[in-house]
């Protein structure tokens, strides 16, 4: 039988792979601007480590004038851009790596997403990858888990146990299923993510903009420093829990903007991506708190460049930096 361990972000990547915006809300009122982020976090990432961007054949004419012609454009049906949700989580197999495909309906079956591509991705980015897929039956999404690469988890309950994702799955069976497919040997459940996330066009609760490993046993946790702003309690609450679960917490401070035109924003320096090499950050456009953001990274990740790019149109349109990435670890 095969025993599956999913290797923490940090251990060796042969690529991280993308997916082009093309349509929906994702390229929303400003489409250049959806197109220009897409493009310079690939940038960032393809000074690190080869980038493979999945492109729908509707789109490879718009990829080509905006990408940088390091980046490997591979087309497929999308109907959506988020990598991290609609792509395989890469594992291995002792050194053999393989692919997880978890069942994707749109966040939870949500009223505007649409998935009848997206729900195919997993598949052909792992025959592109030339690894077998692992067929899971769990709804999951990418964004909904991180790993330490040594047996432990971070989950939200209002992801995988969320009655529009998994209505007949217990904490029990959703455990089992994270162990046999990311070699989980304990999983840690926290009561939810961050408040702007469980808007319109959010997730419902995904763990990779509260808190993520950087080490065993260590943990980066967002941080809500305004008592007025609903995540100030909501975060206390997630440091509080981790701790309590034993774990180390480094606090990541959220920048000054707390509102948008729609509301309290989520903006999160959590929401970062680790290459071979170096870390892509979320930056904000305040020197101030990006610095600050930048210097914790530079700590939690000893060795490896720290390169921010300016994630706010991405936060617009529900997600971040992590979001639209996946690695795919070296074998």
């Amino acid at each position: 039988m095969p025993e599956y361990r999913m290797p923490p972000e940090w251990a060796p990547h042969q690529r991280t792979w993308m997916a082009w915006p093309s349509s929906g809300y994702t390229l929303g009122e400003q489409p250049d601007e959806a197109r220009a982020t897409w493009a310079a976090v690939a940038r960032a990432v393809v000074e690190f480590e080869p980038v493979s961007m999945v492109v729908d054949p509707d789109a490879t004419d718009e990829a080509a004038r905006s990408l940088d012609p390091r980046v490997e454009v591979v087309e497929a049906p999308l109907n959506d851009a988020w990598m991290r949700d609609i792509g395989p989580t890469f594992v291995l197999d002792g050194n053999a790596p393989a692919a997880v495909d978890w069942v994707f309906n749109g966040w939870g079956g949500q009223q505007w997403a649409q998935w009848d591509k997206d729900a195919n991705v997993a598949r052909f980015v792992a025959e592109q990858a030339g690894v077998p897929v692992v067929s899971s039956p769990l709804v999951n999404e990418g964004g909904g888990i991180h790993v330490d690469g040594e047996g432990t988890v971070l989950v939200t309950r209002t992801v995988q146990l969320d009655p529009g994702r998994n209505p007949d799955w217990d904490q029990a069976r959703v455990e089992a299923e994270l162990r046999r497919t990311l070699g989980a040997e304990r999983i840690i459940w926290l009561e939810r993510g961050l408040t702007r996330d469980y808007d319109e066009f959010g997730t419902r609760g995904h763990v990779d903009i509260v808190a993520t490993f950087c080490a065993p046993g260590t943990v980066l946790a967002h941080r809500q420093d305004d008592p007025e702003h609903p995540d100030h309690d909501v975060s206390r609450t997630i440091v509080e829990l981790l701790r309590e679960a034993g774990l180390t917490v480094v606090e990541v401070p959220a920048p000054r903007a707390t509102h948008d035109e729609h509301g309290p924003v989520d903006y999160s320096y959590i929401n970062h991506y680790v290459v071979n090499g170096g870390v892509i950050l979320c930056g904000f456009g305040e020197p101030e708190a990006d610095a600050r953001a930048a210097a914790i990274m530079a700590d939690a990740y000893p060795g490896r460049r720290v390169e921010l790019v300016d994630a706010r149109p991405l936060f617009a349109r529900g997600g971040g930096i992590h979001c639209i990435t996946q690695q795919q670890p070296a074998a």
